[in-house]
């Protein structure tokens, strides 16, 4: 969680005092967020975007699990019409100090998140889950795309076709 990584939407919480309360904890996105991560994530809109979410472990091995819930407004792939929609993602990822994998190649291991400072930015796991929940081809209901229709067995090489036969 360095300054250049943190996104539109931060929310760092102190891992420590979290533990410790061992309540929940919820993040919402102010209207300004919403709409800087419309911008980022190519959406005409985010109604609401929230996270509620769980940690538990140590300080330097953390699991934070929870739901990410959003309501947003989308482009159907087939109409090119704004449609509304909501998404829903579970939450499971793991944390841990930033030394406790120094020197161990990524591809040997299922590195966790880092734990930074003492801290975990739970704004940007939401908006990362968010990101995953998206529809990369969203469709309007009852939608569904259908093809031109054949307008005869015209290829890109019946021009050739043409020529080869006037050579006859």
């Amino acid at each position: 969680m360095t300054p250049d990584s943190v996104g539109p939407f931060s929310r760092p919480i102190l891992v420590e005092r979290t533990l410790k309360a061992g309540q929940p904890v919820t993040v919402e996105a102010t209207e300004a967020e919403r709409a800087a991560l419309a911008r980022d994530f190519g959406l005409p809109g985010i109604a609401r975007l929230s996270g509620t979410f769980r940690l538990s472990g140590s300080l330097h091995r953390l699991q934070v699990t929870g739901t990410v819930e959003a309501a947003v407004t989308q482009t159907c792939v087939v109409t090119l019409e704004p449609f509304d929609a909501t998404v829903s993602e579970e939450v499971d990822v793991d944390f841990a100090a930033q030394d406790a994998f120094a020197g161990t190649p990524a591809e040997d291991a299922d590195i966790p998140d880092p734990i930074v400072n003492g801290r975990i930015d739970l704004g940007s796991l939401a908006a990362e889950f968010l990101a995953l929940g998206l529809d990369p081809y969203p469709r309007k209901d009852g939608v569904a795309f259908e093809p031109p229709a054949d307008a005869g067995e015209e290829t890109p090489f019946a021009a050739l076709q043409t020529l080869k036969g006037n050579d006859r």
